[in-house]
């Protein structure tokens, strides 16, 4: 058993609630989309790791968190405060409630709230006047009268019936999807949300068409027993809400903070140079990155003051005809094609190409260099002074190069008699040679047999041996 009353476990409180027999999850584990488990360890459900209890003020922890920079800041005379607030659920579903007088309501508490039907649990993301602000940026309204109420915080029992119907999710999915195989419908169910009270089932689908649910609808309420509900989103949405890492190393932008997706195009990767490779220019969800058009506009005010690209050089060495710019070097590349020549490319400064046309205007071809060739400033590098001495030399991370190509050296170097220098010495000169009674030259017998009839280091291959014994054979041996 656990009590509630403080962090002493001696505390005897008149609150005791019989421990659970499996740990249920936090909220912050239910929430958070990923690598937030480890502060999530505090039985009351609240994260232990950022020390704010239930809230955190890194903005961290959940998917598509607004930061609250009103936190501390005291509200005018006579001001009330906003009786709205913003609550999440699952994956980056949020809703704008009324809160009643007297709750006491703060960011991370679990509350129950109306539903329709029956009621839902969810986590409180934000309060105060910056729901007042998030209200009308997202076109819903000040006016709280029409939103739902905060029934109450959530009870154990709440929570209990809610961690319940949160295991069933998976399990759901993956029927709801042999369901739809067996149906032979063009859609794909990527996530399935239960209500807090388990009366109801979200199925969240993706299609390119629009499909006739109405018999699945009544299969999936007979097999799982509830109320099914079905909605269509895009793939853009879908991978919103199941999260990922990107290509660039970092959580999904449309997970963590984007919120409205504009449309892109392949001109956005045109004007910024890019390869029209579709493996690379897309994201986790098939479509174009939307990180195309974070520095679309800086581009698009950079190529102004650049010449026009339809333009061509006309040099002495030939027509330039324009293939990419460079923009942080300053540089626009044109490929110079002259008949009967190989065509050279040459990368020209921009104040460069602005002066040929004008040239050419006046009927001057000028001269380019195509062999030139731009070196990069030399940086002085300064040795660095370690504040330590280098005794055993473990610092150094090629410190076993030079041992290992001493041994693979030593091994093509070793003879046949045994290991390397103790072989016999070279012989320099030409080597003497006898002619036989036929005119041809032979050489005569090595007076020792274990004699190496080549220097040391100039031993042939086994391929030129053979070579070599066969050319002896074809000689005719001389008569006797």
């Amino acid at each position: 058993m656990f009590r509630f009353g403080g962090n002493n476990p001696t505390n005897t409180g008149p609150f005791i609630i019989p421990a659970p027999r499996q740990k249920p999850p936090t909220p912050a584990s239910i929430f958070a989309p990923m690598g937030c488990d480890s502060c999530s360890n505090n039985k009351t459900g609240k994260p232990n790791g950022c020390k704010s209890n239930g809230y955190c003020t890194t903005s961290g922890c959940n998917k598509l968190d607004v930061f609250d920079w009103l936190t501390g800041v005291p509200l005018a005379a006579g001001q009330q405060v906003f009786d709205a607030v913003e609550v999440r659920f699952k994956n980056t579903r949020k809703n704008y409630y009324r809160v009643p007088p007297g709750t006491g309501i703060s960011p991370g508490d679990l509350v129950t709230v109306e539903a329709t039907p029956g009621h839902d649990v969810g986590m409180v993301s934000l309060t105060g006047e910056l729901v007042r602000l998030q209200m009308q940026r997202k076109g819903v309204g000040a006016d709280t009268f029409e939103l739902k109420k905060v029934l109450r915080k959530s009870t154990q029992e709440d929570i209990d019936r809610w961690h319940a119907a949160r295991k069933r999710e998976d399990d759901t999915m993956f029927a709801s999807r042999r369901i739809v195989e067996q149906a032979k419908l063009d859609m794909k169910v990527s996530d399935v949300e239960y209500q807090g009270d388990a009366s109801k089932a979200t199925l969240y689908y993706t299609s390119e068409e629009r499909i006739d649910f109405r018999d699945l609808l009544r299969t999936m309420g007979n097999q799982f027993g509830v109320r099914i509900e079905m909605k269509q989103i895009g793939t853009r949405q879908e991978a919103g809400r199941i999260g990922g890492i990107g290509s660039c190393g970092r959580e999904l932008c449309c997970s963590t903070w984007l919120t409205d997706f504009r449309s892109v195009t392949t001109s956005a990767a045109r004007y910024q140079q890019l390869a029209l490779n579709q493996s690379k220019l897309a994201g986790q969800c098939g479509k174009l990155k939307c990180c195309l058009n974070y520095e679309l506009d800086m581009y698009l005010e950079a190529v102004k003051s650049y010449p026009s690209m339809n333009a061509k050089l006309k040099t002495q060495q030939g027509t330039g005809y324009h293939m990419k710019t460079d923009i942080f070097q300053g540089k626009m590349f044109y490929l110079i094609k002259n008949p009967g020549s190989t065509p050279a490319m040459i990368g020209l400064k921009v104040e460069k190409v602005k002066e040929i046309p004008e040239q050419n205007k006046e009927g001057i071809e000028p001269f380019v260099n195509l062999q030139q060739v731009d070196e990069a400033p030399k940086k002085k590098t300064e040795e660095k002074v370690h504040d330590y001495e280098n005794v055993v030399g473990m610092d150094d991370l090629t410190r076993f190069d030079k041992q290992m190509k001493e041994k693979r050296g030593g091994k093509k170097n070793r003879g046949r008699g045994g290991k390397q220098g103790q072989g016999p010495p070279a012989t320099t000169g030409p080597r003497p040679t006898t002619r036989s009674a036929a005119g041809t030259r032979r050489r005569p017998a090595s007076s020792s047999p274990r004699q190496c009839r080549w220097p040391t280091g100039t031993r042939p291959t086994s391929a030129g041996r053979r070579r070599a014994a066969r050319r002896r054979r074809a000689q005719p041996q001389p008569q006797s």
